[in-house]
């Protein structure tokens, strides 16, 4: 048993896989930049999400689950409506929001 998992261990690291951070990164460009920018600092086409409306205080981590798996009516700009988001899990939208929250914490939104 203990090999097995010394040798997950090695494959993930000789394979990597990186910190849900970084994993979010990919993610995140994969799936969102498109609208809210490279950086998350937004777009024509969506909001930034580092900025102080996003922060844990006003949209917490479910707001981010609930955005990707159900669509956001409009409400705090004048973007239109997101759609769901296909084809992202549960853990992937936690790495997608580790990395959001590291970028806020660069920002300065977050401590």
């Amino acid at each position: 048993m203990a090999i097995a998992l010394n040798l997950l261990l090695i494959v993930t690291i000789a394979c990597g896989a990186g910190s849900p951070e970084q994993e979010g990164e990919r993610l995140f460009a994969d799936n969102c930049a498109r609208c809210h920018g490279a950086a998350a600092d937004g777009t024509l086409l969506g909001p930034p999400l580092v900025h102080r409306i996003y922060e844990p205080g006003h949209h917490a981590d479910f707001t981010f689950y609930n955005a990707v798996k159900n669509g956001v009516v409009s409400h705090h700009w004048d973007f239109g409506d997101m759609p769901p988001v296909a084809g992202l899990s549960e853990d992937d939208v936690t790495q997608i929001i580790a990395y959001v929250r590291g970028l806020q914490r660069e920002g300065g939104i977050i401590r």
